[in-house]
Parts: C-alpha cells; sequence; structure tokens
C-alpha cells in the first residue's frame, strides 16, 4: 500500500509547485475518491478535522513551515508503483480538483458530511484533531456516484 507521501508526491509531480493547503486538500479527495469508488483505501494514515479542513499530520509534519511545496520535498523518496485503478482515481481527482483555489477546496470540505461529523460540537475556527474516518469517507463519496 502506498503513504500518503507517495500520493503527495505523484500529485506534485503531476501539478509542480503548489500550496501546503491545497496539497493537503488534493491527498484528501484522492483518498476520499479511491474509499468512495474503489471502496479502499490508498494509504493508511488518517485525515483531522482540522479548522481550514482535513489535513493528515504526518504529511503537515513534512512541510510545516512551507507556504509552496514541489516534488523536491519528497525528492529522497522513490516512486511508488499505483495499481492501474489508483491510477486512474489520481487522475480523475487531479483532472476535477487540480485547478481549484486552495481556499475554494477548503470551502468545499467543510460543507461535506466527513469533516462536518468529525467537527460536531467543535466551534468553529477552533482547533480540532478529530480523525475523520475512513468509514465516513467512504460513505459519504461512494454515495455521491
Amino acid at each position: 500500500m502506498a503513504t500518503v507521501f507517495d500520493v503527495a508526491k505523484y500529485v506534485l509531480n503531476q501539478l509542480g509547485s503548489i500550496t501546503t493547503m491545497k496539497l493537503q486538500k488534493l491527498v484528501y479527495y484522492c483518498q476520499a475518491w479511491s474509499l468512495g469508488w474503489d471502496g479502499k483505501p490508498l494509504f493508511g494514515e488518517n485525515f483531522e478535522a482540522w479548522a481550514n479542513g482535513p489535513v493528515c499530520p504526518e504529511l503537515f509534519h513534512k512541510h510545516q513551515g512551507m507556504f509552496v511545496v514541489d516534488e523536491k520535498l519528497f525528492a529522497d523518496l522513490p516512486d511508488y508503483k499505483f495499481s492501474k485503478d489508483e491510477l486512474e482515481t489520481l487522475k480523475a481527482v487531479l483532472d476535477y480538483y487540480g485547478d481549484k483555489d486552495p481556499q475554494w477546496l477548503s470551502e468545499l470540505t467543510h460543507k461535506e458530511a466527513p469533516w462536518k461529523e468529525a467537527r460536531v460540537g467543535v466551534p468553529v475556527g477552533v482547533s480540532c484533531s478529530n480523525i475523520i474516518s475512513k468509514e465516513s469517507m467512504q460513505q459519504y463519496y461512494g454515495g455521491l456516484q
């Protein structure tokens, strides 16, 4: 199974330099749609329901302190061989969401059930480390097909 870093590296290789917020949201949607379309996660790491939308803490720690990142962030990581289905999902996500503004992506996640459910009882703008469950992602995105 790939890691969150493998997916992030793929995204950066396809899109070039992007903001860390956009990277987090695109990697989230790669995971979400893999769960929704393929019924399985791309990677094992979790996302938390942070104030600005879903964030994978492991990925955050890799780019912490940076605003814009590119593929050099993962220069030490060998290329991962994604399956045909995984590549189709990654390409579809980037085709749809890849040209979107980071703030638009963040606002979209705020309208969707997985992030909202993970933040029940947490005031707007307040820090939160509640995990967005893969089950809630699979159920929500699988239901949108």
